[in-house]
């Protein structure tokens, strides 16, 4: 499963730290704020559909749910606005960086004071966006099925690529495909675990170990950051390597 082990390396590892921290329901309830301002019928909005499920996924409490959906009804939910920002991180790394601010200045300004302490900067928009595809992905653990029963599966369900080995399945799709491929295959092998709408690289760049920690703090800081929805990478970090940084 290369794809899964170079794209998941970085991505898997912010996962776990997001739940660790507990920010990862700020992140969700922001998602899913924004999603039902285009209406909180779940069957006519394909986001808030995709936002419901992840925080499903995440067993977020049914309350928090249903209460940023009333204050969406009520007109009342937060204004947040979406931004993406595009960088460069040491060793010419290419990081798309996606927020949701209800201050531009301030989440403007906090990430690129990480991109410089860090050895990087702040691009224009699209200055390294197109080293990257947007698309769907989608994780099983290797027990829910065997490698076979996933591939044919995903490709019924309109899948473009399955990835499988010892540690899991990885599903990709295009992004008009991403909810009708995830809710085919849940209601075949149960909740994913995880399930998202990400920006996959082309390629990715080995990070040598003399870069790598820089690297790893300056993803730090901005998972850290409270406005931070999404960090995707194009670097990928040897295990051995990361073992050692701990």
């Amino acid at each position: 499963m290369a794809g899964h082990s170079k794209f998941a390396n970085i991505k898997h590892r912010k996962g776990a730290q997001d739940k660790k921290r507990a920010k990862i329901f700020t992140r969700l309830i922001k998602e899913l704020a924004v999603a039902a301002r285009s209406g909180t019928d779940a069957a006519s909005n394909p986001r808030l559909r995709t936002a419901l499920a992840a925080a499903r996924a995440a067993n977020m409490p049914k309350d928090n749910i249903e209460r940023v959906l009333k204050k969406a009804e009520g007109g009342e939910g937060d204004n947040y606005e979406e931004i993406r920002y595009e960088g460069y991180g040491p060793g010419g790394t290419a990081f798309i960086v996606e927020a949701m601010t209800d201050n531009r200045n301030r989440t403007a300004s906090e990430v690129r004071a990480a991109f410089s302490k860090y050895g990087g900067s702040l691009g224009e928009t699209g200055s390294v966006s197109f080293l990257f595809d947007k698309v769907g992905q989608i994780s099983w653990p290797a027990a829910a099925a065997d490698a076979d029963t996933m591939f044919e599966a995903a490709l019924e369900a309109g899948a473009e690529e399955v990835e499988s080995d010892a540690s899991g399945h990885l599903i990709t799709t295009s992004p008009a495909d991403f909810n009708a491929v995830r809710e085919a295959l849940e209601d075949r092998f149960g909740a994913p675990e995880e399930a998202e709408l990400t920006w996959r690289p082309q390629n990715t760049v080995q990070a040598e170990e003399a870069q790598a920690g820089t690297l790893l703090k300056l993803l730090d800081a901005l998972d850290d950051n409270d406005d931070v929805q999404n960090v995707s990478a194009n670097f990928e970090i040897d295990d051995a390597v990361l073992a050692r940084l701990g």
